[in-house]
């Protein structure tokens, strides 16, 4: 259906919103699946709808217009309405949900979000998905924005009081040195990057320690990491779910516990708080089983010294 020019609409909307935050028309459009140009198109009709400009194209990143600022309150109260009533008539059949967006941390890649997604398909037979994988602070601020329905991610300082939250696996940190190395002390430390939220753990954990290592080196991917390591240029701090992500280097590196005061992560489902009805528990559910059996059962029979510190919850 061509929509007419002038006419308010709940996607023209939803597109201002996108353009608002990713303050980019492209960047918009790709995290809407959407075309630039009917990015573009929207924005113009919503504009001509109000009859206000919202944008400034002119300026590079994008910003909003005085008149902008003034609409993206009521645009995000909109779609907050919006989002309710489509949970609150699919609440008795959610098997007919249209579509899901879910958002899973990239260490589940591997083992465990191809096997949730298959028996979500077999659930929700009716239903098109949306996968985002990727750190975790980056997943909570697409589940804040409404981007995402479900993330499941690592878990920070304290849930907002919007989430519903579901815990599913806590691990320890861990130390990782070559193989035959011993102790860290002469080695450099390979830090997991800053800019996510487990490598922000770790540096806090380090200065609670009063630790100080010589780090030439901050990465994002654990097999870099790891590979690193297994050459021998470095000592890491990660956790077994990281380190058994790292594929053949895990044969050439020691994995040993990282003594000082206990130093865990938890990786939990979140959800906006009766969005979804039962779904979010029902999912939780899966992925409890695949947790166990892809995750802690092959870590522990790795590293079986462990113990209960890795444990679903």
């Amino acid at each position: 259906m061509v929509e007419t020019p002038g006419r308010l609409t709940l996607w023209g909307i939803e597109v201002f919103t996108a353009v608002a935050e990713e303050r980019s028309v492209s960047a918009a459009a790709r995290r809407l699946d959407a075309s630039a140009s009917s990015v573009s198109q929207q924005l113009t009709n919503l504009q001509a709808a109000l009859g206000a400009v919202l944008v400034d194209r002119s300026a590079r990143p994008l910003v909003l217009t005085p008149a902008g600022e003034l609409f993206r309150q009521r645009a995000q109260a909109i779609l907050n309405e919006a989002a309710e009533a489509k949970a609150e008539l699919g609440s008795h059949d959610l098997s007919r949900l249209a579509r899901l967006n879910l958002g899973v941390v990239e260490d589940f890649d591997a083992e465990v979000t191809p096997r949730l997604l298959a028996q979500m398909g077999d659930m929700l037979r009716g239903a098109r998905f949306l996968l985002e994988t990727g750190a975790s602070h980056r997943l909570h601020d697409l589940l804040e924005a409404r981007v995402l329905d479900i993330v499941v991610a690592t878990e920070g300082p304290a849930p907002a009081e919007w989430m519903e939250v579901h815990p599913l696996l806590e691990e320890p940190f861990v130390a990782v040195r070559p193989k035959g190395a011993g102790e860290t002390a002469d080695l450099p430390l390979i830090h997991y990057t800053k800019r996510h939220l487990m490598g922000r753990q770790i540096a806090a954990y380090l200065e609670r320690e009063g630790l100080r290592y010589e780090s030439r080196f901050e990465i994002d991917s654990y097999a870099s990491i790891m590979a690193m390591v297994a050459q021998g240029m470095g000592w890491t701090i990660l956790t077994p779910l990281g380190a058994m992500n790292a594929g053949a280097a895990l044969d050439a590196v020691e994995v040993a516990p990282l003594g000082g005061a206990p130093f865990t992560r938890r990786i939990s489902l979140f959800a906006r708080r009766d969005g979804l009805y039962e779904m979010p528990g029902e999912i939780a559910g899966l992925l409890r089983p695949l947790i166990e059996a892809r995750v802690v059962a092959p870590s522990l029979a790795r590293m079986p010294w462990l113990g209960d510190g890795l444990r679903l919850l």
